[in-house]
Order: structure tokens, then C-alpha cells, then sequence
């Protein structure tokens, strides 16, 4: 299982949103490079970005700092976060990132999806944000009555390379993922299932480990890398190959 550490870009500086609420910001780094590079140096094979300007307000104020980024790393590296044309997702694709994420036009546009993954297969993930099971758009402002399973089947047959599904009501909260919610998307869907939301320490992270049969093959890790409750080097290690590693008494089998 993946581990992929995530970038959330306001104004061109890293940041993390509480459930979402742009009026509760924790400010981490005015240096996103500068922290792309450290999450590369500590093992990460791919890196999340999510454009909070773009996201909610639909416009591209964080391409500077995205380009810089993606021309910094080795890594792939993918980004949501107001892709909401066509036009948009391939500048976004031109510029040096590996994957696209279509959340708000996964409801409004669906078709835009159908046509994206035609066009650059393996490069386009829909990105399904769910609050009480119901997806939201538009960073999150905007409820619909569409329930997030519904829409997982729905892109499940047109050449995503993923969905990234993020339970809102656990985001940024380090209280631990809603393991129920990830269990049905992932019985939803056809194509892998990336894990967002509420990662909060290691244990957590093991947890989803049993849900990896069911074709969750990754998780996005964001405040709890800053805060120091997960070591992203350790984590890599452990989820790697399911084995918690002690110097002292080795290493022993999950159950």
C-alpha cells in the first residue's frame, strides 16, 4: 500500500484545512519545495497536491508554486483541486504532473471525465469527497444528494486510473479513517481506491491493510506528517511489506 504525503497549497504556502473550513488554516511551510523535497528524501514515491484556491474558487493561483515543484522532484506527482475543463486538466498534464484529479466535475461534467481518461489513460483519478456519504463539491462548500458509492460505480468502466475517496468529516481531524465508508467504496468500485482522511498515527495506517484485498492500494497522509505523529520513512517501511520493524525484537505479523 502506497503511502503518499500531500501537499494542500493556499495562497502558495503549504497549509491544512479542518474538515475542509478554509476560516480553520494551520499553516505549516512557506516553502512547498522545499517540502515536496523532504517528503521525496524520506522515501515517498508519489506526491498529492491539492489546489485550496483552485478548489474553491476555480482559478489557477498556485501554478507557480505546482510547476516548481513538479520540476524540483523525481517523483510523480498529482494534483486536485479546480480542474474543472478540459483545457485546464491538459495545461495542468503539460506542466509536468503525473495525474489529474476530477472531483467537482465528476458530477457537473461527467462526460469531461469519460473523455479525459480516453485521451490520457492511466493520468486522470476522480476524486470523491463524501460527507455523511453524499458527495461535495466545489472544495467542499456545495452538498450534493449524490451518494459516493453510486458515483464510483459510475467511473468505474471508463479508464480512470483511480478514485481518491475523502471522508470529510474526518479530514484533518487525526480521530482515524471511517474504515466502514472506505470498506464501501471499495466494494463499489472497479478501479484502485486511494484513502483519505483522518490519518491521525501508525495504527491507523495498519488498519487499512485490511482492506487492501478489496483493492485500496494507497493512503493520503497529511496533517499527521506535520505534526510528527507518523514518521513517513517508518510508515513506508511498515506498510510496505505489513510487518511493524523493532531494532530491538525484530519484526512481527500483523493479524
Amino acid at each position: 500500500m502506497d503511502i503518499i504525503p500531500a501537499i494542500d497549497l493556499l495562497d502558495g504556502v503549504c497549509v491544512r484545512l479542518h474538515q475542509g473550513d478554509y476560516d480553520q488554516v494551520t499553516r505549516f511551510s512557506d516553502d512547498p519545495v522545499a517540502q515536496a523535497l523532504r517528503w521525496q528524501q524520506q522515501g515517498a514515491t508519489r506526491l498529492h497536491l491539492v489546489d485550496l484556491d483552485g478548489a474553491k474558487r476555480g482559478e489557477p493561483v498556485n501554478d507557480r508554486a505546482v510547476r516548481s515543484i513538479t520540476s524540483a522532484l523525481d517523483i510523480p506527482v498529482q494534483l486536485g483541486g479546480g480542474v474543472r475543463s478540459l483545457k485546464r486538466a491538459e495545461d495542468l498534464l503539460a506542466c509536468g504532473l503525473d495525474r489529474v484529479i476530477l472531483g467537482t466535475v465528476a458530477i457537473e461534467q461527467p462526460d469531461l471525465v469519460s473523455e479525459l481518461a480516453a485521451r490520457h489513460p492511466g493520468r486522470i483519478v476522480v476524486g470523491i469527497d463524501a460527507k455523511d456519504g453524499r458527495v461535495a463539491t466545489r472544495g467542499w462548500i456545495e452538498q450534493s444528494d449524490v451518494l459516493a458509492t453510486d458515483l464510483a460505480r459510475r467511473f468505474s468502466s471508463v479508464g480512470i486510473a483511480a478514485i481518491i475517496t475523502t471522508d470529510i468529516a474526518t479530514d484533518g481531524t487525526l480521530a482515524g479513517p471511517n474504515i466502514d465508508a472506505l470498506r464501501s467504496m471499495a466494494h463499489a468500485s472497479d478501479v484502485p481506491v486511494i484513502a483519505s482522511g483522518g490519518i491521525g498515527c501508525m495504527a491507523d495506517l495498519l488498519a487499512l491493510l485490511a482492506l487492501e484485498p478489496l483493492g485500496v492500494c494507497g493512503v493520503i497522509v497529511g496533517r499527521a506528517l506535520y505534526d510528527g505523529q507518523i514518521d513517513l520513512t517508518e510508515a513506508i517501511q511498515a506498510i510496505g511489506d505489513g510487518r511493524l520493524q523493532d531494532p530491538l525484537i525484530g519484526s512481527s505479523e500483523l493479524a
